[in-house]
């Protein structure tokens, strides 16, 4: 019996480290690998050749979008393995309709999230940026040791998270570590869920005025633009930290550096609109802001776990096993 024949598409560029020769050899086993270089362009006559007798297609950061163009060049195309998040700006909605099933590995990107915002609480709620500057400032620590006799740390303090996402859900996983109190905002969690064990379903008000941290993980829609704005930020405690790994439309930037000129409340911002900010923008240099260029996603080796993630979705379907991480297309409204 013929193996499936397997190929890549993404930006090489940008996938380092998603597919180690561990990896390849466990894709080797259950199918045939056309070729280990992704393609980038599907216009190519090599690319065409290739997709013509490709029965797997493994995507990735980059990769060219699957649509009604591509199709006809892939007649035999029966899986896309998404080796990232998201696949809304891979997948065009021709790829269900033609019974293709489909993939990701958005679990497994969460939990670098999911890490870098349980660090960021802990960092916040301690005030160790605060402490940071002062102590550069003061080398005998005598202003450091005065904050330290503020109402600083984690013990007892409310964490907010507003969206009950796979990367909210991981990170109310992670908070069980800590003793915190987990508020949770999500209009689609019901009393059954299993995240209300970990955190007390509220409304978005509720939420912002009792949070000493405030963490955004809602999916980017065109429902949710700007879902955190003056008004928002107004209800915040003061001394209040926001956190947001999500993205950056979710937020009235306007608003957010307004409410952040005043010192009243504090920020951990890792992504932003637009994605890379003008050299002015003060979210630079305002001392209440801890600003990371979109990094809290996988980097490195952490991007390993997203290759793994493919590799057995990939070997369930050539077993003929159920995938656990198909995407169900009525549900891509409500995902990020």
């Amino acid at each position: 019996m013929m193996r499936p024949r397997l190929s890549f598409a993404m930006a090489a560029a940008k996938t380092l480290h998603v597919f180690d020769e561990r990896l390849y050899n466990r894709l080797s086993a259950c199918c045939e690998i056309l070729s280990k270089t992704p393609m980038e362009d599907f216009t190519t006559p090599q690319a065409r050749a290739q997709l013509a007798v490709t029965d797997i297609l493994v995507t990735g950061w980059g990769a060219p979008f699957v649509n009604t163009e591509v199709l006809p060049l892939a007649p035999r195309l029966r899986l896309i393995a998404h080796a990232a998040g998201t696949v809304k700006y891979t997948v065009g909605d021709a790829v269900y309709a033609a019974g293709i099933a489909v993939t990701n590995a958005a679990a497994a990107n969460a939990v670098p999230v999911a890490e870098y915002t349980l660090a960021a609480i802990i960092f916040a709620n301690k005030r160790l940026f605060e402490l940071r500057d002062i102590y550069r400032k003061d080398c005998d620590r005598r202003a450091t040791w005065a904050l330290m006799n503020e109402p600083i740390g984690n013990y007892r303090r409310t964490v907010g998270l507003i969206g009950a996402s796979r990367i909210g859900r991981k990170v109310a996983e992670l908070l069980e570590v800590l003793d915190v109190e987990v508020l949770l905002y999500d209009p689609y969690v019901t009393a059954d869920d299993p995240v209300t064990a970990q955190a007390r379903p509220v409304d978005l008000q509720t939420l912002l005025r009792e949070s000493d941290t405030i963490s955004l993980h809602a999916p980017a829609l065109p429902a949710t633009r700007h879902m955190i704005g003056a008004e928002q930020f107004a209800l915040m405690r003061d001394g209040a930290t926001f956190i947001n790994t999500a993205r950056g439309m979710l937020v009235d930037h306007d608003a957010m550096i307004d409410e952040l000129a005043t010192g009243r409340i504090n920020a951990i911002i890792d992504v932003t609109s637009p994605e890379v900010l003008d050299p002015g923008s003060p979210l630079y240099t305002l001392p209440n802001v801890f600003l990371t260029p979109h990094a809290a996603g996988a980097g490195g080796l952490e991007r390993l776990r997203l290759g793994e993630m493919a590799v057995e979705e990939i070997e369930r379907f050539v077993s003929g096993r159920p995938l656990e991480h198909a995407i169900e297309p009525h549900l891509l409204e409500r995902l990020a």
